[in-house]
């Protein structure tokens, strides 16, 4: 009777259980605690993962537009992904991390004819150092400012908290002059005619 029982609310919680649902985030946060807690203890044998074809910045710079299939094979190897209704897409993939993925790259071919028209992705071919296609003066360095903001008024700050952005504010002024009939005049009043009675 007593193994009845168990097994009966065993069962009874097993099903209360498939009936919750749960969406990813929940998930991430409760479902992997106990994994990633076990990932941290040092007694836990993490393997090193590696997938896919390594691709690196120098083999990347060998592509050169025009290039027939089988020497873009030659340099970066055999695509991970081929899709045979798209022969003219090759896709390389490349992860690697210690006890789970921690880098990815991925880099997309694309041909015409059989020839490299566009590389997609994470890395793009870099000019040569020296030779022919390299820069005159590498030690030319250009710096950019940061893009600021233009400052906003006390005004415009408020208008912002309350959730009343620029938009709003333009077309709160638009309806204004609909319903008053005016526009404001770009003009000041010394440069208008004067008015004869």
């Amino acid at each position: 009777m007593r193994k009845l029982l168990i097994s009966v609310a065993l069962s009874a919680s097993l099903s209360a259980c498939s009936n919750i649902d749960i969406d990813k985030d929940t998930w991430d946060v409760f479902g992997n605690a106990i994994p990633r807690a076990l990932d941290k203890l040092p007694f836990v044998y993490r393997p090193q993962i590696i997938q896919g074809n390594l691709i690196t910045q120098d083999n990347v710079n060998l592509l050169q537009p025009g290039m027939h299939k089988k020497q873009v094979q030659l340099v970066m190897g055999t695509a991970l992904i081929q899709d045979i209704f798209h022969d003219d897409r090759w896709d390389y993939y490349y992860g690697m991390g210690i006890g789970h993925i921690e880098l990815e790259k991925h880099l997309t071919l694309f041909f015409e004819d059989d020839r490299l028209v566009r590389i997609v992705g994470d890395y793009q071919p870099l000019p040569p150092i020296q030779g022919e296609g390299a820069p005159h003066d590498p030690k030319t360095i250009i710096t950019v400012p940061d893009w600021q903001p233009p400052h906003k008024t006390l005004f415009e700050e408020v208008m912002n908290i309350v959730g009343l952005d620029d938009k709003d504010m333009e077309a709160a002024a638009t309806a204004e002059e609909e319903a008053t009939g005016e526009k404001p005049d770009a003009e000041s009043s010394e440069d208008k005619p004067p008015i004869e009675l």
